[in-house]
């Protein structure tokens, strides 16, 4: 029964987040009239929040607070939040809303994941099986605001239809919020005195900068993240103005090839060593935006469809490889630390520039009718090609994989 306790917890965590988040740059286009920078500033608040969630999970919830009760109580919260932004008119109102909620939201990712982890006696065998349920949270919201509600029809959207999802999330948060109280007890690690701020932020684990070959791939991950932020920020309100039908059911197409894609990721890494698996992620999202670039809604959409299924091979290929590669480097002194680094590089600093830049571009080619897309698309095309050819000629792959196999 633990099992399942967990898997729901998942299910609901990671439904919140995909309830809302996938649809937000549709519904600020279309029924709060927010400009390109204004969504990015509205996206950029999941990198605020990664950015203090260590503070939050290191210096209040692991020193002195059960797990289960603050992630609760967190998403009690944002339950309230929640609502409020279902009823915001204006982005001025809800900007600060939505800064507040995912505050409060992004320390519930490492929280859920203490929760599991706690009640565990192998979590490299049993975490992958609690954590795939999260993924589908996430695909069961995208398919019922598609398939269910059609709160993402082009009628709906004018009709502003997709508030709704935020209402729905509110509802979902505060179940979640009471369930987590009924979670198994997740006391607070002992204090050892040898733990602070400086580990928590993952500072600890700078030194593995040092090494010339770990320096390229940290700036690479940064790098990478700019063409991420424009697939989170503009796929959805690039679907949806250019008339493809139930956008968001079809973006679930790129969670279940993650869970796909994470199953082959192992072998591949195996058999062609870390630099290789790390440059055909990069390789996927300039190939996914080359394919949103020319594809539209009629004789274009299996184009579309494709790019959109390349989510398993951008985002497992390159963030979890490059997760795997980082434990690897930093043995057992700084697996935290490092863990921790590369998180607030790449969903704090490398995501926080991302979605600023994505809503200048964004906005620079906004056209009477909408937005030329092609164009934006091209430059993270571009981009991530950049950012691969810096990468393979610096990265050296014999250095990486002998220190690999050495840890």
């Amino acid at each position: 029964m633990i099992r399942a306790r967990l898997g729901l917890m998942m299910f609901l965590e990671f439904f919140i987040w995909g309830g809302w988040f996938v649809t937000l740059g549709t519904f600020l286009a279309q029924n709060l009239s927010a400009t390109g920078g204004q969504i990015g500033m509205a996206f950029s608040t999941q990198s605020w929040g990664a950015i203090i969630a260590p503070f939050i999970i290191g210096l209040i919830a692991d020193r002195y607070f059960r797990a289960e009760r603050i992630l609760g109580v967190l998403h009690l919260v944002g339950a309230g939040l929640m609502f409020c932004l279902y009823q915001a008119e204006s982005f001025t109102a809800f900007y600060p809303l939505v800064l507040a909620y995912m505050i409060l939201y992004m320390p519930t990712l490492a929280l859920v994941n203490s929760v599991s982890f706690r009640q565990m006696d192998d979590p490299s065998r049993e975490f992958a099986r609690i954590r795939v349920w999260g993924t589908i949270g996430w695909i069961v919201a995208g398919l019922a605001i598609s398939y269910l509600f059609a709160w993402d029809s082009g009628e709906a959207i004018t009709a502003g239809a997709l508030r709704n999802t935020f209402l729905m999330c509110s509802l979902a948060s505060l179940l979640l919020g009471l369930y987590s109280f009924t979670l198994p007890a997740t006391p607070p690690k002992a204090n050892t005195g040898q733990s602070g701020w400086r580990e928590w932020l993952g500072l600890d684990a700078l030194a593995l900068l040092k090494d010339r070959n770990y320096a390229i791939f940290f700036v690479a991950s940064i790098l990478i993240c700019i063409p991420l932020a424009f697939y989170y920020q503009n796929a959805n309100p690039f679907l949806a103005e250019i008339g493809v039908a139930n956008p968001t059911g079809k973006m679930t197409l790129g969670q279940i090839s993650e869970v796909l894609f994470m199953l082959l990721l192992p072998v591949f890494i195996h058999r062609f060593g870390i630099k290789i698996t790390l440059i055909v992620g990069m390789l996927a999202w300039a190939v996914r935006y080359a394919l949103f670039a020319i594809g539209d809604a009629d004789s274009g959409i299996a184009l579309l469809l494709i790019g959109i299924a390349l989510h398993g091979v951008c985002y497992d290929f390159f963030f979890v490889s490059g997760q795997i590669y980082t434990d690897a480097r930093a043995g057992e002194r700084f697996k935290s630390s490092a863990q921790g680094m590369i998180t607030l590089a790449t969903y704090g600093v490398g995501m926080l520039i991302g979605f600023w830049i994505a809503g200048m571009i964004t906005d620079h080619y906004a056209t009477a009718e909408g937005h030329d897309w092609s164009g934006i698309w091209q430059f993270p095309a571009i981009f991530a090609i950049a950012v691969l050819v810096l990468f393979a000629v610096s990265f050296r792959a014999r250095a990486a994989n002998a220190t690999q196999n050495t840890q």
